[in-house]
């Protein structure tokens, strides 16, 4: 058996880059790529885990500042101002929900408050940057990130077939998955599954919530006493709105736009397989009863929260 080792992982990394090519053709899907990566995670687990880590992160970022040049920055501020008010209380009130439900689930101060930051914000991200100041060891860590990867991916599934059902418009569908949907990732995925005003609603919506990591983490470093903690800064957020402003103001050629949008695309696409094989079944052990209850219980409370806020606001 120790003989084949060596080969079945030869071919497990072939197989990753057959399928990883295969995402870059316009006849993959978002869902359909992260659906192949958390088969391919169970299955044949991930040959190169620390890339893989990598690699979802940075050409989600690129990706996301690719789509900004087939956005207008005036009507995309106008659909972010839209929401101001109730993503305001939406933030201060998950962080508020999701401490409590941590309390009476019994889950760990660290872990509660990582995974209400989580959901409250922009997933893995708002993670990243508060579980340093909140000073969470790397247990605490996997545990948070893992609950929220797990929901996170279940909803890019969820979503799209749920607004259809329950017959939302463009606006209304991107700014509900902006709200309530984790990950950037995920956000943009399942906007691009539902319509072209979807992403861009969607996408939008959600880099404008992202920015609350500043004012989250200097909550935090006072909620836990931290002193001289680097607090960290989305950068491709601030490329983002640079790409939206050429885009609107320096008369940028149709077809480049367009070419940029559409390889934009295809790498979250990418970038979604990437995120489905590093789901693997060890990611899963890590994640207790407890935290993901809590998990479940704040990403219901929100997802209804602002399903109604939509459905009575739009």
């Amino acid at each position: 058996m120790k003989t084949n080792a060596p080969q079945a992982s030869r071919y497990a990394g072939y197989v990753y880059i057959l399928v990883a090519v295969l995402c870059l053709t316009p006849w993959v899907t978002p869902p359909v790529a992260l659906f192949a990566g958390l088969v391919f995670a169970f299955f044949l687990g991930s040959p190169f885990p620390a890339f893989n880590r990598r690699a979802s992160r940075y050409l989600l970022q690129v990706s996301v500042v690719g789509l900004g040049f087939g956005m207008n920055l005036s009507e995309s501020l106008r659909a972010g101002a839209d929401g101001i008010v109730f993503t305001i209380f939406s933030v201060v009130g998950v962080m508020a929900v999701g401490i409590l439900i941590g309390r009476l689930f019994r889950v760990d101060r660290q872990t509660a408050y990582l995974i209400s930051s989580g959901t409250a914000i922009c997933g893995g991200s708002a993670i990243a940057a508060t579980g340093p100041i909140a000073k969470a060891n790397e247990a605490q860590m996997s545990v948070s990130l893992a609950t929220i990867f797990v929901l996170n991916a279940v909803a890019l599934f969820l979503f799209p077939p749920l607004g259809h059902l329950l017959g939302l418009t463009q606006q209304q569908f991107g700014t509900w998955a902006a709200i309530a949907i984790h990950d950037t990732s995920s956000v943009v995925g399942a906007g691009a599954a539902y319509g072209d005003e979807a992403l861009r609603i969607a996408t939008t919506v959600k880099l404008t919530r992202a920015l609350w990591i500043i004012p989250l983490s200097l909550y935090t470093a006072f909620h836990f006493h931290a002193r001289n903690e680097r607090i960290s800064i989305p950068w491709f957020i601030l490329c983002f709105v640079l790409a939206m402003t050429a885009n609107t103001y320096l008369g940028i050629p149709a077809e480049v736009g367009s070419t940029i949008v559409r390889v934009a695309r295809q790498c979250l696409t990418l970038t979604l397989f990437f995120i489905g094989a590093g789901l693997s079944r060890a990611t899963l052990r890590t994640v207790g009863v407890r935290p993901f209850m809590q998990g479940i219980a704040l990403w219901f409370f929100i997802g209804a929260i602002s399903l109604t806020f939509v459905c009575l606001y739009y």
